[in-house]
């Protein structure tokens, strides 16, 4: 991990993507240079993991509606890919004089293209909900299936097993549709259950802990009847995909998905011979030139064949020509079994790293390049590029909390038709909510994750409505981090909640209390037969001060003190001056309000008011000081006064 940071940290300096640090980082603690780990290969499963959360979030995006929209790409350009593909590497590997048999299995390691890398890369560029991303997708998840028959095929090419290939691919056909009935019906009808009962708790750690379980478990039971564990996991995210836990759920699970991405990248890293690179260079370098261009080259055919886009067929395939992990573990059991040699398992695990390396500029420029490659057909071509959805709003507000005054707000909104979106935290508000049509999100307001997905970036204001002022500041500081410049407005219930809240960032800070007064005020002043724009202006410059003239209060006995409070409210308190007060022939000007930090309201002297006393104004038996500030300060003033302490 340390190798990691300082690599992705240089790399990032030099405008490199993470991936090549993780690789890099890979090499140095391989067995050719630092040899930091005896058996590297240990490291694989738990790197692995990383691969089963990157599915389930992909899941998540992908629901079962969706999918079985794309079925068509899935066993249509997915199965022509593999088939295809498959078929012109095994020739070219028993023209280069392997048998048919481990010519198959080499021509299908160079099939397979990393699920990892370029899923990774799509959603950092938040180009997930594109056509040829769509292709892209249903290609992989062909190749994840495509998989299992390689490694049973492998120990059957080797062993002296009775069992034929065909009975071998038969029982396997039958444990992965079980397998698959298993997770769609636990995905349908336990799942939801399970995530409503722990999202009732309000316990942070039991969500997070349950959403890694799912994927966990979801993957661990694909990997016992011999899929693959992304598989198993993509399908627990697919079925959580139409659920109201969606964001929160991704929002989870991410920080463990990237790290735990990051110490796969290592493990690949781990895998580069360079005593091989060394001997085999050329024909290490020339067979990655020309697996790319073929593979390109096929899926342009393909995609052809079955009337798909050109430019997205094009795009495709730029993203797909690599070598997948999956080759790996493919190569890794050829090499057990002894179908295939240790020097040709090293050439093509080096030509899968080199042309894992390539992969991000490829992601990166694969429209651009499709667009040079069919001009006629690049037109009106979305990039690749962090782009909304096409339901995303623009310049609406987005509303943290739907209790009683975020739906107050929502319902006014509605009547002005001004775009909002919702997000709380309550599974039952969210799903009586989602019932009668309401746009909300059920997730946390405070991560970044939930308020991206409510597009924060794009709304006009983000409104904080609940009271509870240490969450409202971590939404503050999330929203701040998105977008520097929104506004953000913040409801609280106590005015001493104010100063703390301007300071983490709040745009402006309604506390409910003084507002409401402001309002009543307002109701009596119009009563009293005061000007309407009087009032207003009055009402204006309550707002812009803070509330001055609101702050503050003469405590009784129902006030109530807690440790929390009482260095945060502000009292209004009368000090009567009898004959032995202290201060007594002192002026105004003589007694440092300021470093007491209490204020003088009034200046009350036989029956009359001075609101505004001079300075010089010399204080007497009888007079009552009027002073405002936090109890302590009151009571330490008041000794003052009177005592002189």
């Amino acid at each position: 991990m340390a190798l990691s940071v300082v690599s992705v940290a240089v790399f990032r300096k030099l405008h490199l993507p993470p991936i090549l640090a993780y690789l890099f980082a890979g090499l140095l603690t391989g067995p050719e240079l630092l040899a930091l780990f005896p058996h590297p290969e240990d490291m694989h499963l738990l790197a692995e993991i990383g691969i089963v959360f990157l599915l389930f979030s992909l899941g998540l995006e992908f629901s079962l509606p969706k999918l079985m929209s794309m079925r068509s790409l899935v066993f249509g350009v997915g199965l022509g890919q593999m088939v295809v593909t498959t078929g012109v590497f095994s020739a070219i590997a028993h023209f280069l004089g392997f048998a048919w048999g481990p010519a198959v299995i080499i021509g299908g390691m160079l099939a397979l293209s990393s699920t990892a890398i370029v899923i990774k890369q799509l959603t950092e560029a938040g180009a997930l909900n594109h056509r040829r991303t769509e292709m892209a997708i249903s290609i992989l998840l062909f190749q994840d299936l495509a998989v299992v028959p390689f490694l049973i095929a492998i120990p059957l090419m080797s062993s002296e097993q009775n069992i034929s290939l065909a009975t071998a691919l038969i029982q396997a056909l039958i444990k992965g549709v079980l397998v698959v009935i298993l997770l769609l019906s636990a995905g349908k009808w336990v799942l939801p259950w399970i995530f409503r009962e722990v999202a009732k708790t309000r316990t942070d750690e039991l969500f997070v802990l349950t959403t890694i379980l799912v994927a966990i478990l979801a993957g661990g039971l694909t990997y016992i009847f011999g899929l693959s564990m992304a598989l198993g996991a993509f399908l627990a995210g697919m079925m959580l995909g139409e659920s109201q836990y969606k964001y929160q759920l991704e929002a989870d699970i991410r920080p463990f998905r990237d790290i735990l991405m990051g110490l796969f990248f290592v493990t690949v890293g781990m895998q580069l011979n360079l005593h091989v690179l060394y001997q085999d260079g050329l024909w290490i370098f020339s067979g990655v030139a020309v697996l790319m261009v073929l593979k390109v080259l096929i899926l342009r055919l393909v995609a052809r064949l079955l009337n798909s886009d050109a430019v997205d067929a094009w795009a495709t395939g730029i993203k797909l020509c690599q070598i997948g992990e999956f080759s790996f573990v493919i190569a890794a059991l050829a090499t057990a079994e002894g179908v295939i040699d240790s020097r040709t398992s090293s050439i093509i695990i080096s030509m899968g790293v080199i042309s894992m390396a390539l992969t991000p500029l490829l992601v990166t420029r694969s429209v651009a390049w499709a667009q040079k490659l069919e001009p006629a057909s690049a037109v009106n071509v979305e990039p690749d590029s962090a782009i909304p959805e096409a339901s995303a709003l623009q310049n609406h507000i987005v509303i943290a909390g739907f209790g009683r005054v975020g739906q107050s707000v929502a319902r006014l909104l509605k009547l002005e038709n001004i775009s909002f979106i919702t997000i709380d935290a309550d599974p039952v508000r969210v799903h009586e909510s989602r019932n009668a049509g309401e746009p909300i999100l059920f997730g946390d307001a405070s991560q970044k994750d939930i308020l991206e997905n409510a597009g924060v970036g794009r709304a006009s204001l983000l409104l904080v409505t609940f009271d509870q002022p240490e969450k409202a500041k971590q939404v503050i500081n999330a929203a701040r981090q998105i977008s520097p410049d929104i506004n953000l407005m913040v409801r609280t219930k106590r005015d001493y909640q104010l100063d703390a809240l301007y300071k983490a960032g709040a745009s402006q800070v309604v506390p409910e209390i003084q507002e409401g007064s402001l309002m009543l005020i307002s109701q009596v002043l119009h009563y009293a037969g005061v000007p309407m724009s009087r009032i207003l202006r009055r009402v204006r410059e309550e707002r812009q001060g803070r509330y001055d003239h609101l702050h503050g209060f003469y405590p009784g006995e129902t006030t109530e003190i807690s440790y929390g409070t009482e260095d945060k409210l502000e009292f209004v308190h009368a000090v009567v001056l009898n004959n032995d007060a202290a201060c007594l022939g002192q002026s105004l000007s003589d007694i440092d309000f300021q470093r007491m930090r209490v204020r003088l309201q009034v200046l009350r002297r036989n029956g009359s008011e001075i609101a505004q006393p001079d300075g010089n104004e010399v204080l007497q038996a009888g007079d009552v000081l009027v002073i405002a500030g936090k109890p302590r300060r009151v009571e330490r003033a008041e000794r003052r006064f009177m005592d002189g302490a």
